[in-house]
């Protein structure tokens, strides 16, 4: 029988600088994927998520070399595969300039099937 959950990891959250979310324990499923609902962004500001995997949920790496970048509200969704226990999202918001400035209120989602 399938199983699917999906975990509110963010919930009308205003992210500013760098930020990582709550790990989540994903060792029985075999899909992930990943919703961010941008509800505001400031202007000239973009949010960067990276997808980080662990084997314990403390030790944490990048599992690919494709970080989202979200610039404008909306939402935006993409899946994860091959990973191990634990998923988090980390990243950052900057200004056009790269400096680490503004803010985006977002809700993060992990929907997770096995």
């Amino acid at each position: 029988m399938k199983q699917s959950f999906t975990a509110v990891l963010e919930r009308n959250s205003s992210l500013e600088g760098q930020f990582a979310t709550e790990p989540y324990e994903v060792a029985w499923a075999s899909e992930a994927r990943w919703f961010i609902n941008t509800l505001s962004i400031d202007p000239g500001t973009a949010m960067s998520a990276q997808v980080q995997v662990s084997p314990d949920g403390l030790n944490w790496c990048d599992i690919d070399d494709s970080p989202k970048t979200v610039s404008e509200t909306g939402t935006v969704s993409w899946t994860t595969s091959d990973f191990g226990g634990w998923l988090r999202l980390k990243g950052d918001i900057r200004n056009d300039s790269g400096a680490p400035e503004g803010r985006a209120k977002v809700q993060i989602y992990l929907a997770l099937k096995g």
